[in-house]
């Protein structure tokens, strides 16, 4: 019998590209380093209100060339959408965490799925993930029933679906969370909050486990 996995919470929200690169990342790592991977769809609004650094121009002009090079680096089709501001600062991702939060309530085997799919709609599509029928057809592509993901979204306004959004955005918080994504790994007893998707090396090094580059070997051979 090998050793128990450990466990890593990963915070994320899918307005946030960078989250998008985390997410992929441990999903790609979670049985070649043996972790027990909790996906926790929390609100980045909530976490950076405060916050007016996205808005500059300077910061985006920064953002759009990380981007370039990050999705050859991490082979992930990402791409900024074209109304930036209106898709992160006016639009937000309330309903699309809500529903990934009812997902994880009801039905958490399908969360990896139907967030990358909203992940693909906003940052690789520029497509909609505001409006009811957007939500469905990310979610229809991810491999749900119009039925469930019907049933999904019919409950992302109850008090049990916006509570949980509100406890897990703060948990994130109480971690020290300024901003999303942040990993925080339990590991012999302990608790380490990393933030950004930059930290994976020293995410190896806290497991220790080798880290392969964000595309790991294992994975090459099934590209």
């Amino acid at each position: 019998m090998g050793p128990l996995p450990r466990s890593l919470e990963l915070f994320y929200d899918v307005l946030s590209p960078y989250s998008w690169l985390s997410f992929e990342v441990l999903c790609r790592y979670q049985n070649i380093w043996n972790i027990k991977l909790q996906l926790r769809p929390s609100l980045i609004a909530g976490i950076m209100k405060d916050s007016g650094e996205l808005s500059s121009t300077g910061s985006l002009y920064w953002h759009r060339q990380d981007i370039k090079l990050l999705r050859q680096h991490f082979q992930i089709p990402i791409q900024f959408p074209k109304d930036f501001i209106s898709v992160i600062l006016e639009k937000g991702s309330m309903s699309a965490m809500r529903f990934l939060t009812a997902l994880s309530l009801e039905h958490p085997e399908m969360l990896e799925k139907v967030s990358r799919e909203l992940w693909m709609r906003v940052w690789s599509r520029d497509e909609d993930i505001t409006e009811p029928q957007s939500i469905l057809a990310a979610a229809e592509k991810a491999g749900m029933t119009i039925e469930q993901a019907q049933g999904i979204l019919e409950k992302i306004s109850t008090p049990k679906v916006r509570n949980q959004l509100k406890e897990t955005t703060e948990a994130a918080c109480r971690y020290g969370a300024f901003g999303l994504p942040i990993t925080v790994a339990h590991v012999d007893g302990q608790t380490h909050m990393l933030f950004g998707s930059d930290r994976m090396e020293l995410l190896a090094y806290l497991l220790g486990e080798k880290w392969m580059g964000p595309v790991p070997p294992a994975m090459n051979a099934r590209l």
